[in-house]
């Protein structure tokens, strides 16, 4: 078993690879560790290592472990980048530093009011159905205009889109699509690429990448 540190390395160096060939600077794309199911355990020697952005796809989970977690490392920034649903709003606004799957015109009105409670504006991503997959949530693209400007006039600080491809098929298209659909709304974030195609994300302009199994392994 490689060692956190060695898989941490390998991950950047790719990283910094791919941003070479593009002609981007490595420190143009954020590392987003997706820790899901995984356990302090196998968080703690990433945090160790260096790694300070983590990402969590349940509400529930991440308060299960994150808080004793963030005693330890104040730095660590913590990332939604799951189905957020609306009644567990409020807990996200208070937990997460950034919410990648704004994905409705519901939501927006209960993230809005949440974050106008907590007095916490948590960036956000407007996460799109890139492949016209609804089971995965995400905007239609037809209705990303409308739904970017009810975000914008309820006060949400938008940063950027994030995608999901659908599985099994060539990602640079659709990677593609979403950089033009950010570039076309006058937005900088692109939270795409995963483990398996990250690199071509970052051809293609992330500058957000979700990388859980090439840094932990295969979930447990």
């Amino acid at each position: 078993m490689k060692s956190a540190a060695t898989r941490l390395e390998a991950v950047r160096e790719r990283i910094a690879h791919a941003c070479r060939v593009a002609g981007r600077e490595a420190d143009e794309v954020t590392l987003v560790a997706v820790s899901k199911t995984h356990g302090a355990e196998a968080i703690e020697p990433l945090l160790a290592a260096g790694q300070r952005v983590f990402g969590e796809n349940r509400v529930q989970e991440a308060q299960a472990k994150w808080p004793a977690l963030r005693e330890r490392w104040p730095d660590a920034e913590l990332h939604l980048v799951g189905r957020l649903q609306s009644n567990k709003a409020a807990e996200a606004v208070a937990l997460f530093d950034c919410i990648h799957s704004l994905d409705r015109e519901s939501l927006v009105a209960t993230l809005a009011s949440a974050m106008d409670k907590a007095g916490r504006q948590v960036p956000c991503f407007v996460q799109v159905d890139i492949g016209e997959e609804p089971q995965k949530g995400g905007c239609a693209i037809p209705g990303l205009g409308a739904l970017l400007g009810q975000a914008r006039a309820a006060g949400i600080p938008v940063i950027g889109l994030m995608c999901v491809p659908p599985l099994g098929i060539e990602p640079a298209p659709f990677f593609a699509l979403l950089d033009k659909l950010a570039r076309d709304h006058g937005l900088a974030g692109r939270s795409m690429g995963m483990s398996g195609d990250y690199e071509t994300a970052i051809m293609l302009g992330a500058t957000h990448v979700r990388v859980g199994t090439a840094l932990f392994g295969e979930r447990p």
